[in-house]
Parts: C-alpha cells; sequence; structure tokens
C-alpha cells in the first residue's frame, strides 16, 4: 500500500465516487443527485456520472435539491450552477473528467523549477495543492492534488499546432511515467478542445463523467435577494489552453 493510499481515508467522500469510477464501479443510473460537503478552501462543485450526479456544497440538501438538478444533466445546467455559486461567485468550465492509470517506472520528465508565472501553473495552483510541474522542449504537465484529493494531470504544449503530430500524445505517455504504476490519475478536459480530448483518450485515458468547480459568494446572494439589484456575472479565470485544465 502506498502512502497516498494510506491517507485517502481523510480525503474528502468524493474521492470513493471518482476512484470507484476509475475502476469502472459508477453510483445508480437512477436520476438522482447525492448533496456532499463541500471542498477545502471555498470551493464547492457539480459532477455528472452516467444517470446519476454528486454535488459538494456548502448549501443545505434542501437548498439544492430546490432548484432541480437531476442526473441526466440539470445538475450542470447554467441556471443550478448559478444557484450554486451566488450571483457573483465564480464558475468554472464545464469539463469532461477522464481518468488512466499511472506506468511508474523511471520518471521521462523532469521536474522545473523556473515555472511559476506560467498561466497554467499559476492556475493550477489556486485550486489545487501539492503542484509540482515537469516538462520538457515539447511543454509542461503540472501534477497536483486536486479535486476531492485525487491526483490530477494537466498539460500544455508549447506550441499548439504540434498536438497534430502525435506530440501530445507522446508527452502524456511520459507524463504517466510520473505516476505510480497502477496508480489512477485524473484529467478534466473541455470538450471543445478536440485535439487535446482526443490525444487524452488515444493515451489510454477513459471518459468517467463531467464537472464544473465553483467558488460561491453566497453573501452577495443574501445582499441582493429581494432588491430587484442588477449585478454582472465576473467572467471565470481564463488560461490560454493547448492542453487540458
Amino acid at each position: 500500500m502506498t502512502e497516498r493510499q494510506k491517507t485517502m481515508g481523510e480525503s474528502h467522500p468524493l474521492l470513493t465516487y471518482f476512484m470507484a469510477a476509475a475502476a469502472g464501479r459508477f453510483p445508480p443510473a437512477d436520476g438522482g443527485v447525492t448533496v456532499l460537503p463541500p471542498l477545502a478552501d471555498g470551493l464547492e462543485c457539480s459532477v455528472a456520472f452516467t444517470g446519476h450526479a454528486v454535488v459538494a456544497s456548502a448549501m443545505p440538501s434542501q437548498a439544492v435539491h430546490a432548484h432541480g438538478p437531476d442526473g441526466f444533466g440539470a445538475s450542470l445546467s447554467p441556471g443550478f450552477l448559478r444557484h450554486l455559486a451566488g450571483p457573483t461567485g465564480w464558475i468554472g468550465v464545464i469539463g469532461a473528467t477522464l481518468s488512466a492509470r499511472g506506468t511508474g517506472g523511471t520518471p521521462r520528465l523532469a521536474e522545473l523549477t523556473d515555472a511559476d508565472g506560467h498561466p497554467r501553473v499559476r492556475y493550477a495552483r489556486e485550486l489545487r495543492t501539492k503542484v509540482k510541474v515537469y516538462g520538457d522542449e515539447r511543454g509542461l504537465i503540472t501534477l497536483a492534488d486536486g479535486l476531492a484529493g485525487r491526483r490530477e494531470l494537466s498539460i500544455e504544449l508549447h506550441n499548439v499546432q504540434d498536438s497534430g503530430q502525435g506530440r501530445g500524445r507522446s508527452f502524456l505517455a511520459d507524463a504517466l511515467s510520473l505516476v505510480p504504476e497502477a496508480e489512477p490519475v485524473f484529467a478534466a478536459v473541455a470538450p471543445g478542445n478536440a485535439r487535446s480530448l482526443r490525444a487524452f483518450l488515444a493515451s489510454g485515458f477513459t471518459p468517467i463523467g463531467s464537472e464544473v468547480v465553483l467558488r460561491p459568494n453566497r453573501k452577495a446572494a443574501r445582499r441582493t435577494a429581494g432588491h430587484g439589484t442588477s449585478f454582472r456575472i465576473p467572467a471565470p479565470s481564463r488560461v490560454r489552453s493547448a492542453g487540458s485544465g
């Protein structure tokens, strides 16, 4: 048993769903919604599996269900996500949730110590912990503890045109050597990022669901409730993307 596996019992209960899905075991496809406690650092999320959704939120379960989410897609609808986040809360980009297994062995990418200013690294550190950065002339990889404590990988090629030449697939194959053999690793890829999605699928990643992370601001919701006050929905942080989030 690895040190990571020994500490899983201390992780958020959503991690159990991710690990089970990575092993091919999914919640019942009953159209239901399971509500769990919020994530750390003020974050929340809505995760859709086939026919069942899991929402991690500080909002009471009754309030979550009052806005009509279901396991058939409504848990990721714009109206429901705004309900969770509040009128000025941040809503991330909906991503396809993918999983693969580490290959272990000798790491085939070197750790980078001079990439702190890179937008993808800054973004990773906003949402994740224990962020490490690896790379070479093709691009960079972040490997971190992410949503619910799962191990997350993100990739960015230095030249997006390289993704059509097999570099994305080879880079991902090398990235999997950074993860111990057979341990699950996860990624969230915007469905419209077709090049990235195809590279992940060709590298052995399997779709297990879809997800969105939020940082709610419910104080603003209480201030504006009942007063007809208009508000501006802020644009989420954006990262120049040639890979996954």
